[in-house]
């Protein structure tokens, strides 16, 4: 067996030894995930252990699959400057443990949490009354703002850590590189693509 050949040999197995954070069972390649709410840590789980979590209460939380566009999200560009995030693109969640609303955005080393000031979230659900559907915990309103276009999207936590890590794998260099805009691209392609999808 030549070098590539053992290495997807190893891959193979390694997916197939997948296991459930909470049981220690098989989970398939699609399968579910839970929150600890304390920490919004995103755990991989089985069917078994996906079942026995709701969304809205306990310690951990499972995540729904809903994906809702808000392609008539009101936001100026006053409104996206008063939450400080140094680059265009974000995830806000309310953390029900602490009681305040979380700002992450990517780096290449991770997610990076920024203060949200409770004025400009207040004053953004207030503009937009659809942003009080969100799950505490377990969504997140994800924003992407550039020169070309504003995309903003209530997305669950899992596909949020999922662009976190799809910008680590990508970025290059000091800058990036030009692969990170590309995948950008086609994760939002995707994403919209599951709009309407619920657990």
């Amino acid at each position: 067996m030549n070098g590539f050949a053992r290495l997807r040999d190893f891959a193979a197995r390694r997916r197939t030894e997948d296991r459930c954070a909470l049981c220690g069972a098989p989970v398939e390649a699609r399968h579910s995930h839970v929150v600890e709410a304390a920490t919004g840590g995103v755990l991989c789980v089985c069917r078994g252990c996906a079942a026995a979590f709701d969304h809205a209460s306990g310690k951990f939380r499972r995540i729904p699959e809903r994906v809702a566009a808000l392609d008539d999200l009101r936001m100026t560009d006053e409104e996206w400057a008063s939450f400080a995030i140094p680059i265009g693109l974000a995830f806000f969640r309310r953390n029900s443990v602490q009681g305040k609303v979380q700002a992450f955005y990517p780096s290449p080393l991770g997610a990076v949490e920024s203060s949200v000031p409770e004025d400009a979230w207040e004053a953004l659900v207030r503009a937009n009354p659809e942003l009080a559907s969100m799950e505490p915990d377990v969504e997140a309103l994800l924003v992407r703002v550039s020169n070309r276009r504003r995309e903003c999207f209530i997305a669950p936590l899992d596909e949020c850590h999922a662009l976190i890590g799809l910008i680590r794998r990508e970025w290059r260099g000091f800058s990036g590189g030009d692969g990170v805009a590309p995948a950008l691209d086609r994760f939002f392609a995707e994403l919209r693509e599951k709009c309407g999808g619920r657990t």
